[in-house]
């Protein structure tokens, strides 16, 4: 069973594509994590599955399902009323996303579409459910009022309370310490399992991959370069950058004042773009042909697609 299927999705400024026919299904309890160096298209490809991207972006091509309602064509009143019952998303900067003139309670209330007198109970054990101490008093308390990592644990809430069957994470823990931010991994792994909610997690640190996803889709300059099982690409990747971007994470026995490692060259940008593979300017395995032709994504071991013709192991 699949809880959400992007197929070949495709997003363009103007003639320009920032996302190049992508694809990836989600199933239900299941985390999967997009992955990549900023701008390579994560955050734009959680905005078009919500149908929430910014004007001057529209979408060129592709289908995106849930569940077995296809969501590129749905009426906009239509999608208003799935968003939040049945997918749901939670944005970067909690206190930037909150209402400051609202009350906790009113603003999870608000996601149930119902007056905050009539599910007060309801909202209360949600609080208890995303790990708020005082739920009673945090309830009525406004966003200012608490921590970074309790914020965050109110945009949970809000997103998970009605019991959406996809839930996308942009980055849920970049503005907290690593502490918190363990504690929020935790609790969204715990969530999508107890409610089978499928998660979409889209991050830049490898770090919080490993921790919580149940598989990766590395992406490049707009396309996936590698998706499969997370301990599969992480123990063997076979895409270039993906191993190249394993080998950059800093490690407790790397040598003191050691240099880091670090991938040559910087990210095209989209008007740059080029016929061949994207990487290819800054792969030590590119020949002529990475250059003139456009790799698919094939089969590997372990259950991995990997889009090279030339994979590390291969």
């Amino acid at each position: 069973m699949i809880a959400l299927s992007v197929r070949d999705l495709s997003l363009a400024i103007g003639r320009t594509n920032i996302v190049d026919a992508i694809s990836f299904d989600v199933a239900p309890g299941e985390v999967l994590a997009l992955v990549g160096e900023s701008g390579c298209g994560k955050s734009v490809t959680a905005q078009a599955i919500m149908r929430l991207l910014p004007a001057a972006i529209r979408q060129t091509g592709g289908e995106i399902t849930l569940g077995a309602t296809s969501l590129s064509n749905l009426p906009a009143r239509a999608m208003r009323d799935l968003r939040g019952r049945q997918i749901a998303m939670i944005f970067q900067e909690p206190q930037s996303a909150l209402d400051p003139l609202a009350t906790v309670g009113n603003q999870i209330a608000e996601a149930l579409r119902q007056p905050l007198a009539k599910v007060r109970a309801e909202v209360r054990q949600m609080l208890v459910e995303v790990g708020i101490s005082d739920p009673d008093r945090r309830i009525d308390q406004h966003p200012f009022e608490l921590s970074g990592g309790m914020c965050q644990r109110v945009m949970i809430a809000i997103a998970l309370i009605a019991r959406p069957a996809v839930l996308i994470a942009d980055e849920p823990t970049t503005a907290l310490d690593v502490t918190i931010q363990a504690q929020i991994l935790a609790l969204l792994r715990r969530l999508a399992a107890e409610r089978q909610t499928a998660v979409v997690l889209i991050t830049h640190d490898m770090g919080v991959v490993a921790d919580i996803a149940d598989r990766v889709a590395v992406m490049y300059a707009g396309r996936v370069a590698e998706t499969g099982p997370t301990a599969a690409v992480f123990a063997t990747p076979a895409h270039p950058y993906t191993a190249l971007l394993l080998a950059s994470i800093p490690r407790l026995s790397d040598v003191p004042k050691s240099a880091l490692a670090v991938i040559d060259g910087q990210v095209p940008q989209p008007a740059d773009y080029g016929a061949g593979c994207r990487f290819a300017g800054r792969c030590p395995r590119a020949d002529r042909r990475c250059v003139a032709e456009t790799p698919a994504l094939r089969p590997v071991a372990d259950g991995r697609l990997v889009a090279c013709f030339h994979p590390v192991g291969g």
